[in-house]
């Protein structure tokens, strides 16, 4: 890969440059009242969002609300002052309530902590020895596919709380064993707890359709616990489930280690580790993509590693980055880590005060919130994308669904990328080609006026405006991470970034992916993208993914390109 120019290699940055926190990157620029003020109001925000949230995930993974609190007070405070992201909200998420919930039917609530307590060490190691740039090699669709699994199991295990039913015997975890035992008792559905799930689903929608910027669960959850208080229907509540939740945090101690209990949590420490690192690394890109900027991926590994041990310390469980809650901080004005931390500070704030108003909570809310989220977690149009863009990443996409779906997330993930190397070295055997009659050392050819060499242009040469990066050979899922940030750097110094692709035999839907998100971020910066030299099938996979005019433009040649100064 060439670039049109290179002033030096920077220097390398030092350990002391990589592990810094984004914290104290903040701090060191200035922070002001101003910018406490941004912040506040943002972690208010993200805390309304997440006090919902956060239980129902909790109920969800078969533990305590109060757990789940724990978990975003503790863990997402640390997140937040020790990452490598200055925007990302920590806490619990609903990608592991299926490994939660696994955890816990087998090695119960302390098996559950000491496995996020392994995790947490697993992360920071990781995150010191900068492993966490291998984790951007999962191919996209195998995300995509995960992700959409996940949904489907997560939404399977809300329809108990959210029809009411009565079950004569434990819910199983499978999905094909959960389904007939829920088709059986489905004349024991209680209309109250019908009513409430649905009013709770109906009002999130409804307000997020006609009051975007108004925290939809918080005030659907709110809403359907006075009218189930206030009525006395007979529907299930935290109250009458749990107890109720306390108003102190729990005193920090050690979980339960044992050289036997650590063998028998290690694989459930060694999914929570994967699905954390990839879930936390998702959300800073997503972040980066909105504010432009970007994120330390091994500090941020290591930094999740510290909020998980802290979360075990506290009787939480694993904590990663949110990227709904993440999105809402950047949307809602944040400046820094601060908001992080503050939402955290709010979020200790109700419990330490309303605490015994979450007792009237109905848990046909909480699921009613959790099928909102389910629905959300589907990425819904790249699904239907990754379908129709080729049968390589459809097939990668189905098998990492399914294997999510029926059998284990971690076999899904580990498939789905076996599967797409497998693919990609198929693709690189169709695309070698051997041609005849091509001397070992090319000979020397005359400057001929047959058209095949333009005009020389000094100041085309001279335009410091515009850059090209060229890209040699296949540009897939374990090159995107590495060229993607250096056509990131480049984009933020020029108005014209071209790309040529004349040495690029094909991309994936992950390289696809890439350069959409370049072009999305250099509009947002007044910066014209223009793809050069892209055969057939480049373009068809480019086409698939949506980068289409104006968001980029293409050219024959990158000369061309030059001349025309970035115009299609």
């Amino acid at each position: 890969m060439t670039q049109k120019t290179s002033p030096g290699a920077p220097p390398a940055p030092t350990f002391t440059e990589l592990f810094t926190p984004k914290l104290v990157t903040v701090m060191r620029e200035g922070y002001r009242l101003a910018h406490l003020r941004a912040d506040a109001l943002a972690g208010l925000t993200v805390a309304i969002v997440a006090l919902p949230l956060s239980m129902a995930i909790a109920i969800a993974s078969g533990v305590s609300p109060a757990q789940g609190l724990y978990t975003a007070i503790i863990g997402g405070f640390f997140v937040s002052a020790l990452g490598g992201s200055r925007f990302q909200i920590g806490g619990p998420a609903g990608a592991f309530i299926v490994l939660v919930a696994a955890t816990v039917h087998t090695h119960g609530v302390d098996g559950l902590i000491l496995a996020t307590f392994l995790s947490g060490i697993m992360l920071t190691v990781i995150g010191f020895l900068r492993l966490g740039t291998y984790i951007k090699f999962i191919p996209y669709p195998v995300t995509v596919g995960f992700t959409a699994g996940i949904a489907v199991i997560i939404f399977a295990s809300q329809v108990k709380d959210l029809l009411g039913l009565r079950l004569a015997e434990p819910e199983p975890g499978p999905l094909l064993e959960k389904l007939p035992v829920l088709w059986s008792h489905l004349p024991t559905a209680t209309p109250a707890t019908v009513l409430l799930a649905g009013a709770t689903i109906f009002l999130i929608v409804f307000l997020k359709r006609v009051r975007p910027g108004w925290p939809g669960m918080l005030i659907a959850v709110a809403a359907t616990s006075l009218a189930g208080a206030s009525l006395d229907l007979p529907v299930a509540t935290i109250g009458s489930a749990f107890g109720g939740i306390p108003a102190h945090l729990p005193m920090p101690a050690l979980p339960q280690i044992s050289l036997e209990k650590v063998i028998a949590v290690l694989p459930s420490a060694l999914s929570f580790t994967l699905l954390g690192a990839i879930e936390s690394l998702l959300s800073a890109v997503v972040a980066d993509g909105m504010t432009g900027r970007r994120h330390r991926s091994n500090c941020e590994l290591a930094g999740q590693g510290a909020a998980n041990i802290a979360s075990s310390l506290f009787g939480g469980f694993c904590v990663t980055g949110t990227i709904a809650r993440t999105a809402t901080n950047v949307r809602a004005g944040a400046h820094g880590p601060v908001a992080g931390m503050l939402h955290s500070l709010f979020l200790l704030l109700f419990m330490l005060a309303a605490a015994p108003l979450a007792a009237f909570i109905p848990l046909a809310s909480l699921a009613g919130v959790l099928a909102v989220v389910a629905w959300n977690m589907i990425e819904k149009h790249a699904f239907l994308m990754l379908l129709r863009a080729s049968r390589g990443d459809a097939a990668v996409l189905l098998v990492t669904f399914a294997l999510t779906v029926f059998r284990d997330l971690t076999e899904a993930i580990i498939a789905g990328f076996a599967l797409g190397s497998v693919l990609f070295i198929h693709r690189m055997s169709q695309s070698t080609a051997i041609e005849t009659q091509i001397p070992l050392v090319p000979e020397d050819k005359a400057d001929s006026g047959d058209g095949e060499r333009a005009p020389y242009d000094e100041h085309l040469a001279a335009n410091p405006d515009t850059v090209i990066y060229r890209i040699s050979g296949a540009f897939f899922f374990g090159a995107a991470a590495s060229i993607g940030s250096v056509l990131d750097r480049i984009a933020d110094t020029h108005k014209v970034l071209i790309v040529d692709f004349e040495a690029v035999p094909f991309i994936d839907a992950t390289a696809a992916q890439t350069i959409k998100g370049l072009a999305a971020a250099a509009g947002g910066k007044g910066v014209c993208v223009v793809l050069t030299g892209t055969n057939h099938g480049i373009r068809r996979e480019l086409f698939a993914h949506g980068l289409k005019p104006p968001l980029v433009h293409y050219s024959r040649t990158a000369a061309l390109a030059l001349k025309k100064g970035g115009r299609s």
